[in-house]
């Protein structure tokens, strides 16, 4: 993993399952307070302060691995809708789904910045790049405007899904979310049916 003193080698099963559980703790604890100490972490986790230590390198060190981590979980929830063989209306409302339950989980981790040519941040732009290939496949089925702006409709989504955390946190559930975020980005608010009225 990577960040921690054992990077390069696999972990043993106990070893993950106390990284595992390390990572979570540190999720909540940053959460609650951005500052709080690799020990406070250890604690909230359940294990000795010095299992932390050996397994990250510094504080700087733990951070950088939670959000690796939390991006291969948003990775894996992409791979998971199949948006290269799955019909794109229903990969993009799993994908959602997928993602508010990543994102409702690890929200510190995700909001951390990473240097350009970090794994974290390759795996970002490989996640922008899917996502435009989705909605490339989406406008090919008809589904988008064929004039529409791709980039422009990728961050209209990517905000959606923003504000849908939101509500995510206050226990609606991802799926009814998901469904919310794909009819407000391919039918937006206005009235269905009829004639669309004219711009002034």
């Amino acid at each position: 993993m990577d960040g921690t003193r054992t990077a390069g080698r696999p972990l043993r099963a106990d070893a993950e399952r106390s990284v595992r559980a390390i990572l979570e703790a540190a999720e909540r604890v940053l959460t609650e307070d951005a500052t709080a100490s690799m020990e406070q972490i250890a604690e909230a986790a359940g294990v000795a302060r010095t299992t932390v230590h050996r397994r990250f390198a510094s504080r700087q060190a733990l951070i950088d691995a939670l959000a690796d981590s939390a991006v291969r979980q948003l990775v894996q929830a992409i791979d998971d809708g199949r948006p290269d063989t799955t019909p794109p209306l229903v990969a993009l409302h799993r994908i959602t789904a997928n993602v508010l339950r990543i994102k409702g989980s690890w929200g510190f981790a995700l909001a951390q910045t990473h240097a350009p040519e970090s794994p974290a941040a390759q795996a970002q732009q490989d996640i922008t790049n899917r996502c435009m290939d989705l909605l490339a496949r989406m406008r090919d089925k008809g589904l988008l405007d064929p004039a529409a702006d791709l980039d422009w409709v990728r961050r209209v989504y990517y905000a959606l899904i923003g504000e849908a955390v939101q509500d995510g946190a206050a226990g609606a559930e991802p799926d009814a979310l998901a469904t919310r975020v794909v009819d407000t980005l391919l039918y937006g608010l206005g009235a269905r049916g009829g004639d669309r009225p004219a711009a002034r």
